[in-house]
């Protein structure tokens, strides 16, 4: 009986192991996606002449880019494109504060803050 209910939860767990949902797209992911994907490649994130050198840089575009486009963007929505491009492209420093368990993220607060001095 009782390996016949060991097999029984093996099989579960394997199978709601195998049926995981992947993570949602985040939030500048899917303004990115939405608003950015058209013109912009993944290409244009590689090339040499890039325009982004720093987050400073990458904040900057984000932003003026949004203008140029009639997107009426908040600076936490700004961020969190910034926020998307730099955790798939860029990977620049970028503010952040230390969470729970000295885990180092970068809070939208900080971003937001760098994203105030940078406009």
């Amino acid at each position: 009986m009782f390996a016949k209910l060991s097999c029984g939860c093996i099989v579960a767990i394997a199978a709601t192991a195998l049926a995981q949902v992947p993570p949602a797209a985040s939030r500048g992911e899917l303004l990115y996606n939405t608003h950015c994907i058209a013109c912009h490649t993944k290409e244009v994130h590689w090339r040499e002449q890039k325009l982004a050198t720093d987050w400073t840089g990458l904040v900057r575009q984000v932003r003026r880019w949004a203008g140029n486009t009639g997107l009426a963007w908040s600076d936490e929505e700004v961020a969190d494109v910034a926020r998307y491009l730099n955790g798939a492209y860029y990977r620049f420093a970028a503010p952040s504060v230390t969470g729970a368990a000295g885990r180092h993220s970068t809070s939208p607060a900080a971003a937001n803050a760098s994203i105030s001095a940078s406009s």
